[in-house]
């Protein structure tokens, strides 16, 4: 069958749709896209943060130290079940859970953190950021620096 062919049975099947009656409802008017506030501005705790892997054992061998880095711990030296950890490679050694330094959820590279020296927080890419002084400002980094 041709697209011409195709196109004109699509439309025939079109009006002779049935014609609604005064018993249907309205249609729903397009709802306005309302918009989000950024995530950074309402993410301040590791709860609303996305990526967190699960079931991690603290000291643990782990795989990305730049990107969704955290974890909840079940087990591992002197860990409590749900404690927040990291993954990290303290001195170039490999990658590990460690616990971590206050998170304090999804923020800005580059934002300004004064206030929150040695927090942790998450990009909205996933990226791992530390709170550290830079050029004379407390601003949030690459954590994996």
């Amino acid at each position: 069958m041709t697209a011409v062919a195709l196109a004109g049975l699509l439309s025939a099947a079109v009006l002779a749709a049935a014609p609604a009656s005064a018993d249907d409802p309205a249609p729903n008017p397009p709802q306005p896209i309302m918009p989000n506030p950024a995530i950074s501005d309402v993410c301040n705790d590791a709860f609303c943060t996305p990526g967190i892997t699960p079931n991690v054992v603290l000291g643990a061998p782990c795989g990305d130290t730049s990107f969704y880095v955290f974890g909840t711990a079940v087990g591992g030296p002197s860990i409590q079940p749900g404690r927040l950890v990291f993954c990290g490679s303290p001195r170039r050694y490999a990658p590990r859970y460690f616990r971590t330094m206050p998170m304090v959820g999804i923020k800005e590279l580059g934002a300004s953190c004064r206030g929150m020296i040695d927090n942790m927080a998450q990009a909205p890419d996933g990226l791992f950021l530390s709170c550290a002084l830079k050029d004379g400002n407390m601003v949030w980094v690459p954590g994996a620096e």
